[in-house]
């Protein structure tokens, strides 16, 4: 029987002249059968620190390739063709450091044991496929060496079918996790920017991804970004996971995008299958700029712990934020701006902290098809005129117990009186864009100062806070000015209200107070709590 790793070297210049021809598994337990292959990002493994790399290969582009292999005949085999360049490794602890420009080459490798990729300032482009081709089921740590820059650019169509998967201008079969401050540019002209057919892990570095067609950055299992600085602009989605998960951490990322902003995207049939989305810090800008097209979307759960985040959606049934199970809120700085719902889930949206802005176009400002419960943060929500609400929960049930909540919109869904443990105003009346609306209580204790950010001829708004106590005696005032304290879109704190007009007085004698005339929407939950105040 011939050896693997000699096949391997015999067959390297058929991979390269003639790239439909693949190459034979080897007869040895370090090849990973694809399923044997998929992982789950690990914290231990994925730290390159924990990693040896004792051998390095240098192959450098330019007029023509240099290559520098002190492990060839001994486990790792460099071929190259003018400006193609194909690796084949039966060994381990290998770094391979890249660097030179090319206008028509490519980097490809086959790989049975984790490697370490250093691009030290190299610009490849291929005008007829990928840029870098791994053809390999493990681990690629990709450092980006620090201070340089690195370019990678693939053609707009690709000239002949390997029978390998070559998705991006930067592919893997296998994990890529990237370590080091330099930057990397991907120019993906074909297809996706950069994609994994495993996971994609990043913790540090610079990042400008292009997709003239499609994702920016587009895996199968998961992406989790613990770092580094991202700037993505894609025809369609930024970010997408089909069947795994998308985990954020921290970095600094900002995106343009046709389709999705981040998402998750299985369409497949297996009901075991549940990707999710959890965010738990960094900094997120989000701008879509297509129809339906969502800032988040996951088909799982989708979990904020945290983190700064900036979304807006400008086209027809945009939403801001979705999830199509859970929505769990339990803190960050978030602001939506959204043509549809800014913040929707299909089961239940649940808000425990955090500040929030949401400020819809045309719909509702936070919407859920199931439960809707509050019990702390900050929330303004800016729906739209009738039928569309500041809050909406689908005649389910609406709990407040804690937290600052304004609701402005056309309508509002009720809160639920026998399972809330806040008291909770519904005002109905018409206002003027800029008005402000004030309410104190009977000591002269301001209880709330608001900028109604719209003109509404029907306005229902929905107020509930710890500072609103039951039992007791307010008044409310419209028009007047403010001075001192700040704002949180139009939320005053520590500002000083006066010149106002009385518009009505109420008292809290129940869970839910009732003012005026006001709208419960289409989803709210009318006759759930007993009857309210007149204005007088």
């Amino acid at each position: 029987m011939v050896k693997c790793d000699v096949v391997k070297s015999i067959l390297l210049v058929i991979v390269l002249c003639m790239p439909a021809i693949f190459l034979p598994a080897c007869d040895t337990e370090d090849v990973p059968s694809e399923e044997e292959s998929k992982t789950v990002p690990n914290d231990e493994k994925d730290e390159v620190k924990n990693s040896n790399f004792s051998h390095t290969v240098t192959i450098t582009f330019g007029n023509t390739v240099t290559v520098s292999n002190p492990m060839e005949g001994n486990g790792v085999e460099v071929q190259v063709n003018d400006n193609q360049v194909a690796i084949v490794s039966t060994e381990e602890e290998i770094e391979y450091v890249v660097s030179g420009s090319t206008t028509d080459g490519m980097l490809k490798v086959y790989s049975d044991y984790k490697f370490k990729l250093t691009l030290d300032g190299v610009s490849i482009t291929n005008p007829s496929g990928p840029a870098i081709n791994i053809q390999s089921h493990k681990r690629v740590f990709v450092q980006l060496n620090d201070g340089t820059l690195n370019t990678l650019t693939d053609g707009s169509s690709y000239s002949t079918d390997t029978g390998e998967d070559q998705k991006a201008a930067f592919f893997s079969e296998g994990q890529l996790i990237f370590n080091g401050s330099g930057s990397l540019t991907v120019n993906g002209n074909n297809k996706h920017a950069l994609c994994s057919d495993d996971y994609v892990r990043i913790y540090e570095g610079t990042f400008n991804l292009t997709s003239k067609v499609s994702d920016g950055i587009h895996t199968n299992d998961a992406v989790v970004i613990d770092g580094g600085t991202l700037s993505i602009n894609a025809t369609k989605d930024a970010i997408e996971c089909e069947e795994g998960y998308i985990l954020i951490q921290d970095g600094d990322i900002t995106i343009v995008s046709g389709d999705e902003g981040i998402t998750t995207s299985y369409e497949g049939t297996d009901s075991s299958i549940d990707p999710y989305m959890e965010i738990n810090g960094g900094t997120l800008n989000i701008t879509t700029t297509g129809t339906s097209a969502k800032g988040f979307k996951s088909l799982g759960d989708l979990t904020i712990n945290g983190g700064n985040i900036r979304v807006k959606t400008s086209r027809q049934e945009a939403e801001g934020i979705e999830s199509k199970a859970e929505l769990v809120i339990n803190d960050g700085y978030i602001i939506v701006e959204a043509y549809d719902d800014c913040i929707n889930a299909a089961t239940s949206l649940i808000i425990n902290g955090g500040e929030i802005y949401c400020y819809s176009t045309a719909n509702d400002a936070i919407d859920s098809n199931g439960t809707l419960t509050v019990t702390g943060g900050t929330v303004v929500a800016i729906g739209t005129s009738s039928p569309e609400d500041g809050f909406d929960c689908n005649q389910n049930t609406f709990t407040i117990t804690g937290g600052t909540l304004i609701g402005v919109g056309g309508g509002t869904s009720i809160p639920t009186a026998n399972t809330c443990k806040q008291p909770s105003l519904v005002y109905g009346g018409s206002v003027t864009q800029n008005t402000m609306f004030h309410i104190s209580a009977t000591d002269g204790t301001d209880v709330l100062t608001f900028k109604i950010p719209r003109t509404l001829q029907q306005m229902t708004l929905l107020f509930s806070s710890p500072a609103l106590a039951s039992d007791s005696d307010y008044t409310i005032y419209t028009g007047g000015s403010v001075t001192g304290g700040s704002d949180f879109y139009g939320l005053y704190t520590g500002a000083t209200y006066s010149g106002g007009t009385q518009a009505a007085t109420f008292t809290t004698g129940s869970m839910v107070t009732t003012v005026g005339s006001y709208s419960s929407g289409p989803g709210g939950n009318p006759g759930g709590f007993p009857g309210g105040n007149r204005p007088r």
